[in-house]
């Protein structure tokens, strides 16, 4: 395995740590000892204006209820999923949201060029909120990452061009014909 990409990732991540606000805050949460659904409901409750959500399983009530929740109170909400996952798994919220009006897109993940297989996982697991807050991590918005699963959470509060950076990816998946 060559280090280089993972140099120029390092790099690129670290860079834009950096460019983000001197005051931003950073969190972290791990699962199964934290519940890391708390930190995202709080958040959700503490929006005003947008929820953009890419995750690859997204199965948790308590999460798709502040959703739901903060679509009721007039914000913008927006969630992708991963296709394979919320075809085959009964429980994945996805039908449940757009029930809710919650607009959803499943997306398989990119093909590389010239790849001998099927397009992969859409595997992104962040959400942004009101442009200023981002989570990331290993964390999907599962029962089983809160109280089973390995899992790590991000959070970065006041990240300015941090989160711009993810809103822009969260842009150019929902775009994306998959």
């Amino acid at each position: 395995m060559k280090p280089l990409p993972f140099l120029i990732a390092g790099a690129i991540f670290f860079t834009l740590i950096a460019s983000a606000s001197a005051d931003m805050a950073v969190e972290a949460c791990f699962s199964p000892q934290g519940k890391c659904s708390t930190h995202i409901v709080r958040e959700i409750e503490n929006a005003r204006r947008e929820l953009l959500v890419a995750v690859y399983a997204f199965t948790s009530d308590e999460l798709a209820g502040a959703l739901v929740q903060a679509k009721k109170r007039g914000l913008m909400v927006q969630v992708i999923i991963d296709r394979e996952f919320d075809s085959r798994n009964d429980k994945s919220k996805g039908k449940f949201l757009e029930v809710q009006r919650i607009p959803v897109r499943r997306l398989s993940g990119s093909k590389a060029p010239n790849a001998a297989r099927e397009a992969g996982l859409m595997h992104q697991k962040f959400a942004v909120i009101d442009r200023r807050v981002v989570f990331t991590g290993s964390y999907n918005w599962t029962h089983a990452a809160d109280s089973s699963n390995d899992e790590n959470l991000l959070l970065f509060r006041d990240a300015g061009p941090l989160a711009e950076e993810y809103r822009r990816i969260f842009e150019r998946l929902w775009e994306r014909k998959s």
